[in-house]
């Protein structure tokens, strides 16, 4: 499988990864491995995660307040948000066209 980000995810992605790493130094490296791992076990297993809207999935980070929202098309994975679980639920919504 291979795996691509929304470019609206991308950047939101790589602002989480700031935000960690100016609040402390490394934090922001560990973050950026808890979303690795958590995109590895998407695609190990990309099936497990259940929906939270049609098409859309959902793997949870296991030490921060975030989620992957993702869809499967063939044997891709479409990262449409890497979203604090905490803010603005629906922002996302939007996101289902890969050039947006």
């Amino acid at each position: 499988m291979t795996v691509s980000f929304h470019p609206a995810a991308q950047q939101e992605y790589s602002e989480s990864v700031d935000y960690y790493e100016e609040r402390e130094p490394g934090l922001g490296l560990d973050f950026s491995a808890e979303v690795a791992s958590a995109i590895d076990r998407i695609l190990a297993h990309p099936l497990a995660w259940p929906f939270i809207d049609e098409g859309i999935r959902r793997a949870l980070l296991r030490r921060y307040p975030y989620g992957v929202l993702y869809a499967i098309a063939g044997d891709s994975v479409f990262i449409l948000a890497v979203m604090h679980l905490h803010r603005s639920p629906g922002y996302w919504q939007s996101r289902t066209d890969p050039e947006q």
